[in-house]
């Protein structure tokens, strides 16, 4: 896709840990080409969702509610999960993926991390686990570099909550956070009306 003036870019907090962000980044991969076309660019942004809310602690096992709901958010779009009975350590995987942007490897990243999380089962995601999965990759993640990048990810964790950002996926419309994950067809209609008035002058960057 052409990066001239038209684009029209989209950041979209995330984390590891959720399962609903898994759904959101397979969706949003069915519709490459209707993003392309729209003229418009997603800069996926992780954050610590244990840092932003309260309840969803690394280790935490999560109840059978939550994990019918996301199931059931899944079936309807379409996307196949495995959701795990406890919220996983993501830190390492989130600040890790702002090193993997960096070496121009975040789509990568984002699918081997939530592929092996959501639909291999794998919640080791420690700091040795990472640099592996990294090396799986095929580029080197320094451990200075990631304990570098944690401090980057609680600051950006805290700016997201500065935006008015409670939970994840979120997708920053402006300065209006769009939470959470919809159909296709309804996901294409809000990015499109937001593109549509951002270049029409009506909304602010």
């Amino acid at each position: 896709m052409s990066e001239g003036p038209r684009v029209v870019r989209v950041r979209v907090h995330y984390d590891f840990a959720s399962s609903l962000c898994h759904v959101a980044h397979r969706v949003m991969q069915r519709m490459h080409a209707q993003l392309e076309a729209l003229e418009l660019a997603l800069d996926w942004s992780p954050l610590d969702l244990a840092r932003l809310v309260g309840p969803y602690r690394a280790g935490a096992e999560i109840s059978a509610v939550r994990r019918e709901n996301a199931q059931r958010v899944a079936r309807e779009l379409g996307v196949a999960v495995a959701v795990p009975r406890v919220w996983p350590d993501s830190a390492a995987a989130n600040a890790a993926a702002l090193c993997a942007e960096r070496a121009g490897r975040g789509e990568s990243w984002r699918e081997r991390v939530f592929s092996a999380v959501f639909e291999h089962g794998r919640l080791a995601l420690g700091d040795d686990d990472v640099v592996a999965l990294a090396r799986e990759q095929g580029f080197v993640l320094d451990p200075r570099d990631l304990a570098r990048a944690k401090g980057e990810l609680e600051l950006k964790t805290e700016l997201a909550r500065e935006e008015q950002v409670s939970g994840v996926p979120t997708f920053m419309l402006g300065t209006w956070p769009f939470g959470g994950i919809q159909t296709e067809d309804t996901m294409r209609r809000v990015l499109e009306r937001f593109a549509r008035k951002l270049r029409a002058g009506e909304l602010c960057e």
